[in-house]
């Protein structure tokens, strides 16, 4: 879609990253809701056996963004760059943020993506968006969250004592 943008509008969306700061997502995520974030992860996780991770991502990169890069593209990217997609049963999940777009997007691991409906992953990702809309961060993600968890554990149900796979925290770039 952001390929066939014209240039004054790929200049524009280039422009409207290169405004975006770590701050910009410090000031989103403060340590509080990353916390909150990291024990809401941590907490599912003891209940189903899929991985999650979820990172936030101020902007992209003006290259990037002039580029036409899309939300899934770099979603895609980080999912294998952090490994997510590297889980022993296949079940990783991420949680894709990116603020300078207002965008979520969730790329889930083969097992889990048959397991879980486009319309689920939508619902989720508009509890999000809904609440960003409104500058809640902190909420909003929590409960999304929330609701991932209990698809997860509906579709994997924690069958005992297992290891933790990726790390729990949230990571802001």
């Amino acid at each position: 879609m952001t390929k066939h943008l014209s240039f004054g509008q790929r200049c524009g969306r280039a422009l409207k990253h290169w405004r975006g700061t770590p701050a910009t997502a410090r000031q989103a995520f403060p340590e509080a809701t990353l916390k909150a974030i990291e024990t809401a992860i941590a907490e599912g996780e003891t209940e189903h056996r899929a991985e999650v991770r979820l990172i936030v991502e101020a902007a992209l990169t003006p290259g990037m963004a002039y580029q036409g890069v899309t939300n899934r593209e770099r979603a895609r990217e980080l999912f294998v760059q952090y490994g997510v997609w590297d889980t022993e049963d296949n079940v990783g999940v991420l949680i894709y943020i990116n603020l300078a777009e207002h965008q979520v997007d969730i790329v889930a691991d083969r097992h889990v993506g048959r397991r879980i409906t486009p319309e689920q992953w939508q619902a989720i990702c508009r509890t999000m968006t809904a609440g960003f809309a409104q500058g809640n961060y902190h909420d909003s993600t929590v409960q999304a969250l929330g609701e991932l968890n209990s698809l997860l554990q509906h579709h994997f149900p924690a069958t005992g004592e297992r290891g933790n796979q990726l790390p729990n925290e949230p990571i802001l770039i």
